[in-house]
């Protein structure tokens, strides 16, 4: 095999790898620094583990916004939602069946479910306005913003009940915790840069677009953080874990990561995603569905089957298709 698609293609596992374990470490110090000020746990798992499970996301979006790459910015949020909602709650679901509550199906999925539809509706500017070009603009991101800000509100309306209680975990010293913050942010930094720019690369050599590359090894890359997190919970039966974490990712790709995206410059948009936008639209709406058939308000481990089968057979034509 050739020497420089080796070198490339470890620079890209690198790079992943940093951005995995810098999310992580992030994760661990923030949690630490929260709980020294005694904010509660449920509070952490909804600002900072969601934060940190979208970094490897922000930061990749974030480097090929500011190279003017709009594939990979576009191929990795909408490959990373898809990747999300057809395969891991394709595998959490074969793992144990998803009961999940009356919110998540009546608020949280259709909230997911239109935070694609907006994004879609942002970009068709050559469908509704008759523009020359279609491109998600630093007003159709701080439009975005909004709504992202709107989420928050929800949630933390939802946690207007719960239990503010604290851990009674072994605070880490604050040397130590520092040292996971910078070191998590210095993960993310360099993991992002070597992802972005041998990704490229490798598209380059192999003869493949950027936009193939950043739907199925960027985006399934920048979306371990999720799918271990889910995988996790579904063994442990926590499902509402196992499912919030997706939902809650998906709305956090479309409407943070991509409204960040636009801050460092607008981003061209090309019909060639529609398929894939078609997809993830389809899929949440699949996911909506299963909460009525069989028994209700549960992703059965056949209806898990039908997601994964969808997101191979997606890949597959993906693929060949580029």
């Amino acid at each position: 095999m050739n020497i420089e698609l080796l070198k490339i293609a470890f620079l890209l596992v690198l790079g992943l790898v940093l951005l995995i374990k810098g999310a992580d470490w992030l994760v661990d110090g923030a949690s630490a620094l929260a709980r020294k000020y005694q904010v509660s746990e449920l509070a952490i798992g909804l600002t900072v583990v969601a934060f940190g499970t979208s970094a490897p996301e922000l930061v990749v979006n974030t480097f090929a916004a500011s190279n003017n790459l709009p594939d990979i910015v576009f191929g990795n949020v909408i490959g990373s939602n898809v990747f999300n909602l057809l395969a891991i709650l394709g595998i959490a679901g074969l793992i144990s069946p998803l009961a999940v509550q009356s919110s998540t199906v009546w608020k949280e999925i259709p909230l997911s479910f239109f935070a694609a539809l907006l994004f879609w509706f942002l970009v068709s500017d050559q469908l509704f306005w008759h523009a020359a070009s279609n491109t998600l603009s630093r007003g159709d991101g701080l439009l975005m913003l909004v709504f992202f800000a709107g989420f928050l509100w929800y949630v933390k309306k939802q946690l207007g009940n719960d239990s503010q209680a604290k851990t009674r975990e072994e605070e880490k010293a604050p040397f130590k915790t520092w040292l996971f913050i910078i070191g998590g942010l210095a993960g993310l930094v360099v993991g992002g840069q070597l992802v972005v720019s041998n990704a490229v690369e490798l598209a380059t050599i192999l003869g493949v677009s950027e936009k193939v590359i950043g739907l199925t090894i960027v985006a399934a890359g920048t979306s371990l953080p999720e799918l271990a997190t889910s995988v996790m919970a579904a063994l442990k039966k926590n499902i509402d874990i196992a499912v919030g974490n997706i939902i809650g990712s998906n709305i956090f790709n479309l409407l943070l990561i991509l409204s960040v995206s636009t801050l460092v410059r607008p981003i061209s948009y090309t019909s060639q995603f529609n398929l894939d936008m078609l997809v993830l639209v389809l899929g949440t709406l699949l996911l909506f569905i299963a909460m009525f058939t069989g028994k209700k308000r549960k992703l059965d481990r056949w209806e898990a089957a039908i997601m994964l089968l969808c997101f191979v057979g997606y890949t597959f034509y993906t693929v060949m298709k580029g």
